[in-house]
């Protein structure tokens, strides 16, 4: 998939239709479900997360309500500009954002960020030195957590892309990757898995997983 740096007009277009079918609501109530569960359990020694790409800020409420700083960043310039728009929020909000191509890097200090959240990315990821670039990047930036998504093979949902695709003509390509092959690449960027969610077992194959930055001997010893 190209990066879409998305213009200012297409914003408010893409935040209005964007979950707006009766599937997408009962996905995004999901996610934020299994975010809810998540935050709660990291966020005694969590003070900022790095919402990367953060799109148009669907998840800054959540971040803000359990006493996160909020650092948002995509490529787009306009979708960062509305992911920090602090009138959006009934509360003395802690928001900045700054545009990045992530695939390129991310232009923060190491290990600076307590959280790093990345949201509905990793499947767009189709080449697997993508993946482990922005997974090290992640591992380089975090101070200690990273939640992610990312699609895991499963036949029914592969044969639902296929149908989908061949009746609406979807333009838009998912990468889905076995559990063997995901475990593999967060090891080898430096991550265990503390947890795992299924959004819907046996339905759809978007897993949401909380990883903890492995560290090494020599790291420890310094």
């Amino acid at each position: 998939m190209k990066n879409k740096s998305f213009q200012k007009h297409e914003v408010a277009e893409y935040e209005r239709k964007r979950y707006r079918g009766l599937d997408q609501r009962l996905v995004h109530k999901r996610e934020r479900k299994i975010l809810e569960s998540i935050f709660k359990e990291i966020q005694g020694d969590s003070l900022q997360v790095l919402d990367i790409p953060c799109g148009y800020g669907r998840f800054s409420q959540l971040c803000l309500k359990h006493g996160f700083s909020l650092v948002n960043s995509d490529i787009s310039f306009h979708m960062v500009q509305r992911a920090v728009n602090r009138k959006r929020f009934n509360m003395e909000a802690s928001v900045c954002g700054f545009v990045c191509d992530a695939k390129q890097g991310i232009p923060v200090k190491t290990e600076i960020i307590p959280v790093v959240l990345s949201m509905r990315f990793f499947h767009h990821l189709h080449e697997a030195d993508d993946r482990l670039f922005i997974l090290k990047e992640f591992y380089r930036v975090s101070l200690k957590w990273v939640v992610l998504s990312y699609y895991k093979s499963h036949a029914l949902h592969r044969l639902q892309r296929k149908l989908r695709k061949a009746v609406k003509k979807a333009k838009t390509r998912i990468k889905m990757i076995s559990r063997k092959e995901f475990h593999r690449e967060i090891t080898e960027s430096g991550f265990e898995v503390v947890k795992e969610y299924s959004l819907f077992p046996g339905l759809h194959a978007q897993h949401i997983v909380l990883l903890r930055k492995v560290k090494s001997e020599s790291e420890t010893r310094l």
